[in-house]
Order: C-alpha cells, then sequence, then structure tokens
C-alpha cells in the first residue's frame, strides 16, 4: 500500500488490514516495520521487521505474549524476545529493534520516526 504524508505521521494502512494479536509487515521510509495489534489492551506497537540475530526480514511473522508485565514478540528464528516497546531483545540485551510511534487516526494507522 502506498504511504501518504499527513503533516509527519505517515498513513500506512487502514486498520481492518491489522490481524489482532499478530503482526503486519508493512514498508515505511524504505524500511519494513512490523506492526502488531494487541487486542487484549487495545495497543499498536511498530517495531524494525529485521530481526538482528536471525540477520532476516521475519519478525512480522513472531508470536506475541507478555513476561513479567512486558508485551513481547518472539522471533521465528531463534526464538529471542523483543519487547515491543523498547525494542530491547530480552535475553540478549546487546540487541534491540528500532521502535516507531504508531496511531490510528480515522482508522488509518499512521507511524513516524520514534523520538
Amino acid at each position: 500500500m502506498k504511504a501518504e504524508l499527513s503533516q509527519e505521521w505517515i498513513t500506512i494502512c487502514e486498520q481492518q488490514d491489522l490481524t489482532p494479536n499478530a503482526g503486519t509487515c508493512v514498508q515505511f521510509n524504505k524500511e519494513q516495520v512490523a506492526i502488531f495489534f494487541c487486542q487484549r489492551n487495545k495497543s499498536l506497537y511498530a517495531v524494525a521487521n529485521f530481526d538482528p540475530i536471525g540477520q532476516a526480514n521475519v519478525i512480522s511473522r513472531g508470536i506475541m505474549g507478555s513476561i513479567q508485565g512486558k508485551t513481547y514478540v518472539s522471533s521465528p528464528l531463534y526464538k529471542q524476545h523483543f519487547d515491543l516497546i523498547t525494542g530491547e531483545c530480552l535475553e540478549s540485551p546487546e540487541h534491540s529493534l528500532k521502535t516507531y510511534a504508531v496511531r490510528v487516526d480515522d482508522e488509518l494507522i499512521q507511524l513516524k520516526e520514534a523520538c
């Protein structure tokens, strides 16, 4: 889907394009981004789709869960858990995923670079 510039936010897809409790891969500024919609707490998360340990664009295919109150995605390659808020790998803090600001605006999913 083509991204549209909306002030500093970029429209990536429609809310209906997201699958609850699963990842969706989108392209944003020439990067692959994994967007996750947690149905339980109605939260959106956006992280880089590139697994820094497995060296592949696979994070959007990972499984969501929580450990000690932290919402994570488990990499489908080597099963490391990445915090969906900070991007930090829970087993190897020296590895992390880039995070993005994400929001819903009139049923449109929008991203921007995180501060």
